[in-house]
């Protein structure tokens, strides 16, 4: 997958990486099972949590590989 942007659905990620579950659960969405929770943006998530976007790009694409 290409690089993971702050567009990028949180369900696609999770389906090709879902070693970022914890990444995303360090941030407070304890719900990654659910359709809503699995259906925002990188960036609609960041902003319900009140994390730096840019700063989760970063860990999550450190997680995953350019070419998957």
């Amino acid at each position: 997958m290409a690089k993971i942007t702050k567009d990028t659905i949180i369900g696609e990620i999770l389906d090709i990486a879902p070693e970022t579950a914890p990444v995303f659960m360090s941030i407070g969405m304890h719900c990654l099972g659910c359709p809503a929770s699995r259906g925002e943006t990188v960036e609609q998530a960041c902003m319900v949590h009140g994390v730096d976007v840019d700063e989760l790009l970063a860990a999550i694409n450190q997680l995953i590989p350019a070419e998957q």
